[in-house]
């Protein structure tokens, strides 16, 4: 996975914050344009939206025609405004988001839960129509242990916790590059 180097993170944190200003305000994603190589590959993202701390909106996707940049957009709208989760973000409340980026790795199949590790890896579990994934993050977040990480995804995926153990759940694994504004945009105050 090509790194992001600080200007990119940056660039595309300031394009996620004025592309949920112009949405929450008129309903337009702005155009934008870059000769940005790395900003032009396409790649998987989630967007993570916090209000004072607390998750107000995290959507992402993996599987994209989009070039990162618009990925982005893609997915910084989205978790704005179509969390089920959540309501709607505010352009009032804008003022209290940060905004997080997730770039990720192509997903890899696990053959064996000692090749996850946690705080690199993020999990992606699927079993006919259900679904879940979890950041990297997340497990370092609530501090779980590989098995912990596994049974939590099942459950976001509406399985039983312990349904990966008997074989019957493909799990896949990859890592994310995370940034966000408190960190690349905060340094610079």
């Amino acid at each position: 996975m090509t790194k992001l180097n600080f200007n990119e993170q940056k660039e595309l944190l300031t394009l996620a914050r004025k592309t949920l200003q112009s949405y929450l305000k008129n309903g337009t994603v702005p155009e934008y344009k870059t000769g940005n190589p790395n900003l032009l590959r396409k790649a998987g993202a989630f967007v993570t939206l916090n209000k004072h701390e607390m998750l107000r909106g995290c959507i992402g996707n993996f599987f994209t025609k989009e070039p990162l940049y618009k990925n982005v957009q893609t997915m910084a709208v989205a978790a704005a405004v179509e969390d089920p989760r959540f309501r709607q973000v505010s352009l009032n409340e804008l003022k209290d988001i940060e905004i997080e980026i997730s770039v990720l790795s192509d997903l890899m199949i696990v053959g064996s839960i000692d090749g996850i590790c946690v705080g690199e890896h993020g999990l992606y579990v699927t079993k006919g129509f259900y679904r879940g994934v979890l950041l990297p993050q997340v497990a370092t977040e609530y501090g779980w242990d590989r098995e912990t990480f596994l049974s939590e995804t099942c459950v976001k995926a509406g399985l039983d916790r312990d349904e990966w153990r008997d074989g019957s759940v493909k799990i896949e694994k990859f890592s994310a590059q995370v940034f966000n504004e408190a960190v690349v945009v905060g340094s610079e105050k």
